[in-house]
């Protein structure tokens, strides 16, 4: 795992400078926010993927799976023990309303597990970076914080990130399995895993469609930091949660449905 920590300060850089280009292009002012040829979100996605790829290649040899080249094809890709899994901007819908809770995601997967993630969000200026079974900390205006997650104790409010609109059926009837009150935490792209890593929210359970890229580096930074990321099938509990959500094991990019939460594999 040395060499992996080696790497985190390289890899933050990539992910700020990445940050930095997706920045120039959303404070410009304009209307065309659909994902066809030339828009500013297809231009800031591209942007921050060459520069990714470009930092990435310089520092390893390993193969790099971004959202912009999903192309890849299983054949190709079913025998990768190793390798980069990047999103080089998460939060499509915060970038077009411009509310900065938009992020790049870098992600180191060995064997299916995430060892290294950088998640930055450049109008925040956060960076949070997970080194699993190493340290994980959140570093905004220069300062590094250490981060863990809050366990819920018996009483306390229950704090959930979810959607700002209405929660789907499938959410109410797990929220209808917890014991007390529940808070709901709002939040954009990975940054919905960062809060759990974090400490100001206890849960996080995704009934809904995302994609591996979405949530490799997030995953590593709540892992590293002693939460856990489990496969949720609809109707589960929170203790019956607890196939660890994987990657790169199938054909299909997109993750079953899943549980951040603040306890480590075994409690």
């Amino acid at each position: 795992m040395s060499d992996t920590l080696a790497l985190t300060e390289q890899v933050s850089r990539i992910a700020r400078a990445a940050g930095n280009a997706i920045l120039t292009i959303y404070q410009q002012d304009f209307a065309i926010y659909d994902k066809a040829d030339k828009s500013p979100l297809t231009e800031a996605d591209l942007a921050a993927h060459h520069i990714i790829v470009a930092g990435l290649q310089e520092i390893s040899d390993l193969p790099i799976l971004s959202e912009e080249s999903a192309a890849i094809s299983w054949d190709e890709r079913r025998s990768w023990k190793r390798y980069w899994l990047v999103d080089p901007l998460d939060g499509t819908k915060e970038f077009i309303k411009k509310n900065g809770e938009f992020t790049v995601n870098i992600a180191l997967i060995e064997n299916g597990h995430p060892v290294l993630g950088v998640v930055f969000a450049p109008v925040l200026d956060s960076l949070y970076v997970g080194v699993v079974g190493e340290r994980a900390y959140k570093e905004n205006q220069g300062q590094r914080t250490a981060l863990k997650p809050a366990l819920h104790q018996p009483g306390d409010i229950w704090k959930i990130v979810g959607s700002r609109s209405h929660q789907s059926p499938e959410i109410e009837a797990f929220l209808a399995k917890l014991e007390g009150d529940k808070e709901l935490v709002a939040m954009g792209s990975s940054l919905k895993l960062c809060l759990v890593a974090e400490g100001l929210a206890h849960l996080y359970p995704r009934l809904g469609p995302t994609s591996e890229w979405d949530t490799a580096a997030a995953h590593a930074v709540v892992l590293a930091a002693g939460g856990n990321v489990t496969e949720l099938a609809a109707g589960q509990r929170i203790d019956e949660a607890t196939q660890p959500l994987v990657y790169n094991q199938k054909e299909s990019l997109l993750n079953p449905f899943f549980l951040v939460s603040a306890h480590a594999s075994g409690q």
